[in-house]
């Protein structure tokens, strides 16, 4: 595979605009774990190589487990997930192939439950900015394997409630 075309370099503020938008979704507020999870989510969808291998190495450096990693894809049939994450999961697809679904009231009426209104604008833009990241590398044939994540990346606290 070779790439088309440094798309980062041809349209420099065009991707500070994106980043932008990144660095906005990554302050909002919502857990960083459940953000690279919708990530994830939303490139396995799109089939973006080089973005499932970025959040998958993200995920991980910021203490994510493998068995829900490998069950992604299939989060629907595991008992692995929060039902906020299940939340975000099932809105990530709804909004990811928005021209399929529709976004289905169900789905907003699930994620309405455990997300405030602001945070689901935010998970959205989340969203949106992930299907935009895909769209790019996709488009461009952005080499998946050549990224690493930042040693900034810590282990976010765990939110689990005690009971």
């Amino acid at each position: 595979m070779h790439e088309r075309m440094k798309y980062t370099e041809i349209a420099p503020d065009g991707y500070r605009a994106m980043a932008g938008l990144e660095n906005y979704v990554r302050s909002s507020g919502l857990e960083l774990s459940l953000l690279e999870l919708v990530k994830l989510r939303a490139s396995q969808i799109n089939g973006c190589a080089y973005c499932i291998d970025m959040h998958t190495k993200d995920a991980r450096a910021r203490g994510e487990t493998e068995q829900r990693l490998y069950a992604l894809s299939a989060w629907h049939e595991t008992p692995f997930f929060t039902d906020r994450e299940r939340a975000a999961l099932a809105w990530t697809e709804a909004v990811t192939l928005v021209g399929d679904t529709h976004v289905p009231d169900e789905t907003y009426e699930l994620a309405r439950k455990l997300f405030s209104e602001k945070e689901l604008v935010d998970l959205t833009f989340a969203i949106v900015a992930i299907n935009a990241w895909n769209r790019l590398a996709i488009s461009f044939r952005t080499v998946p394997g050549t990224y690493q994540p930042a040693h900034h990346h810590k282990k976010e606290p765990s939110r689990a409630k005690v009971v």
